[in-house]
């Protein structure tokens, strides 16, 4: 919030006693207003609250070839959805194509237990595995996310602004299933399976998360992956 102070002569002529006076009503008012938002909207004020140690790899394929700006604030979207329920995040950006062979890269080794595969397409395709019209997930490893639907879904009223934040919603959405099974559907939060534009709101609010309940799941899945 910016506090612009109109240069009126009546104000000028004032002492700097009462300028400073005025100031101080003034940040007084603006540290209010921060403290109301945050009792309003706590999961936006909220540390992070990731587990040192729970750390899940997402290797990414990229075959939509999306805007070069929304999947990178996308992946940061999705990872601190999963940071705040404990979980670290490392994207490893892998080749759609063909890739010269080279032991170092790490898309190219064997996948561990605690790694997953993030597909994002271009457009729906036909199967009876779809989730909702943003993506879809097959166990143990495999997430898919559609990028024009989440274009689409932020175009609805126009505001392309909001293309990352739905695709990043998405991709936590997709990898939850991973972690806590395709039958994990909520009324609520990230992974609820229906969103309408309240859910957008949110979104962007930053109150689309894992409930506590789903959050220990995942911790628990996390661990159990890792020591498997």
């Amino acid at each position: 919030m910016k506090i612009r102070l109109a240069k009126h002569p009546s104000v000028l002529r004032r002492s700097s006693g009462q300028r400073f006076s005025s100031l101080q009503l003034a940040i007084a008012a603006v540290s209010v207003c921060i403290a109301v938002v945050g009792l309003s909207f706590p999961d936006m004020t909220r540390a992070m609250t990731a587990v040192p140690g729970l750390t899940i790899t997402v290797h990414v394929y990229d075959y939509a070839q999306t805007s070069p700006t929304v999947l990178p604030q996308a992946k940061r979207q999705a990872g601190r959805i999963f940071s705040e329920a404990g979980l670290n995040v490392v994207w490893l950006d892998c080749a759609t194509g063909p890739a010269i062979p080279d032991s170092k890269d790490p898309c190219q080794q064997a996948m561990a237990d605690e790694d997953v595969r993030l597909r994002i397409l271009t457009a729906p395709v036909q199967n009876f595995l779809q989730d909702t019209v943003l993506g879809f997930a097959v166990a143990p490893a495999l997430a898919t996310v559609y990028y024009e639907s989440a274009l689409a879904l932020a175009k609805y009223d126009e505001r392309d602004f909001e293309a990352p934040v739905i695709l990043g919603c998405a991709i936590a959405h997709e990898i939850g299933h991973l972690l806590l099974g395709s039958n994990s559907h909520s009324v609520s939060g990230v992974m609820c399976a229906h969103w309408e534009r309240k859910h957008i709101r949110l979104a962007l609010m930053g109150a689309m998360l894992f409930s506590p309940a789903e959050a220990k799941l995942v911790q628990a899945e996390m661990r159990r992956r890792m020591t498997s």
